[in-house]
C-alpha cells in the first residue's frame, strides 16, 4: 500500500470514525451475544442432556433409566427454542425492546443518533441507555490514541481490535458474569498471531510464555482460594481473558496488569459494599477490571513494567 495512503488510513480522525462505528456493533454484540449463548446451551439441553440417554446413564451408570418426566419437558423446551425468532449479530434488524419499533438508518448513527433522539425511542419514548453512546465515544477515543500513540503501523489495528475485544468482553461479564470463548479465545490468537508477524513488538516466546503464565497464575489463585475457603472465586473466563492480554503484550506485563485490576476491583467492591449494601457473597465480575488493567498495559505498557521493576 501507499505510505502516504496507509498514513491517512490509520490516521486518528479515520480511526476515530472507525471507532465509534465498531462500538455502535459492540453495542450490539453485548447485547446478543448473551443471549445466543443461552439458546446454544437450552439446545444443548435438550440434544445431550434430556434427549441423549448416555448422558444420564454416564452419570448414573449404564444401566440406569433417566426419569420419565424427562421426555415433556424436553418437548416442551424444544417448543419453545422453536417458537424464538431468529436471532444473530446480524439479524434481525435492530428494535426497541419496549415497543418493536426498527431503528431506522438515521437513527442508528453512532452518538448522533442518540443525540437526535434525546435519548429516547422514536416509537414509544422508552428512554435508551446512555451506555451506548458512551460506549461508542471511549471505543473512537481509544482508536484515535492507538493511530496517535503506534503510527500508521499494522500493530495500531491489532490493538484496536484488542481494544474491542476487551471492551465488549468488560461489557458482557459487567452485564452476565459471562466471559464468552468466543471473544477470550480470539484475544489469545491475536497476541500469538501478532507476536508470529512481528506487529505487537512481543517476541513469539514472550508472547506464549504469557498466554501460558497468564492463564495459570489465575487458576492457581483460584485453586488456592477454593482450598482455603472453600469457594470458587474466579471462572475460567477470567484465566482465559487474562491469557489473551499476556500474549498481546507479553509476560512481562503480567504484574502490573493483575495489581491494576486487583487494586481498582477491590476499591470498587469495598464501595458497593459500603455505600450500596452489595452482599458479600454475591460475585463481583473481575472482567472489567482486567479490560481495564490491559488497555492501560496497550499505552503504557513500558512505564508499568519499569515501575514494578523498581
Amino acid at each position: 500500500m501507499d505510505p502516504g495512503l496507509q498514513q491517512a488510513l490509520l490516521s486518528p480522525a479515520v480511526l476515530a470514525v472507525l471507532g465509534l462505528c465498531i462500538g455502535s456493533f459492540l453495542n450490539v454484540v453485548v447485547h446478543r451475544l448473551p443471549k445466543i449463548m443461552s439458546r446454544e446451551w437450552w439446545q444443548d439441553t435438550v440434544d445431550y442432556t434430556l434427549g441423549d440417554p448416555r448422558a444420564w446413564q454416564a452419570l448414573f451408570g449404564s444401566k440406569a433409566t433417566a426419569p420419565a418426566s424427562f421426555a415433556p419437558a424436553r418437548k416442551a423446551i424444544a417448543a419453545e427454542l422453536d417458537a424464538l425468532p431468529g436471532l444473530s449479530l446480524s439479524r434481525p434488524h435492530s428494535r426497541c425492546p419496549h415497543c418493536g419499533h426498527r431503528i431506522r438508518a438515521h437513527e442508528n448513527i453512532p452518538v448522533l443518533g442518540w443525540l437526535m433522539l434525546r435519548g429516547k425511542c422514536a416509537g414509544c419514548g422508552a428512554p435508551i441507555s446512555v451506555r451506548y453512546p458512551l460506549v461508542e465515544i471511549a471505543t473512537g477515543l481509544l482508536f484515535a490514541a492507538c493511530a496517535w500513540t503506534f503510527g500508521p503501523h499494522a500493530a495500531t489495528l491489532v490493538f484496536c481490535a484488542a481494544i474491542a475485544l476487551l471492551i465488549a468482553m468488560a461489557l458482557i461479564d459487567l452485564d452476565t458474569t459471562l466471559l464468552p470463548d468466543s471473544l477470550t479465545l480470539p484475544l489469545i490468537g491475536l497476541g500469538l498471531l501478532a507476536a508470529l508477524a512481528g506487529w505487537s513488538g512481543v517476541g513469539v516466546r514472550e508472547s506464549a510464555i504469557g498466554a501460558l503464565l497468564g492463564y495459570f497464575s489465575l487458576w492457581f489463585i483460584t485453586f488456592a482460594y477454593r482450598l482455603l475457603r472453600g469457594v470458587q472465586g474466579m471462572a475460567e473466563g477470567d484465566f482465559k481473558m487474562l491469557a489473551g492480554i499476556c500474549a498481546l503484550l507479553g509476560w512481562k506485563v503480567l504484574p502490573a496488569v493483575l495489581l491494576l485490576a486487583s487494586v481498582v476491583g477491590a476499591a470498587v467492591g469495598i464501595a458497593l459494599i459500603a455505600f450500596k449494601g452489595h452482599k458479600r457473597e454475591v460475585p463481583i465480575p473481575f472482567g472489567p477490571y482486567l479490560a481495564g488493567g490491559g488497555i492501560a498495559a496497550i499505552f503504557f505498557g513500558e512505564g508499568l513494567i519499569s515501575f514494578w521493576n523498581l
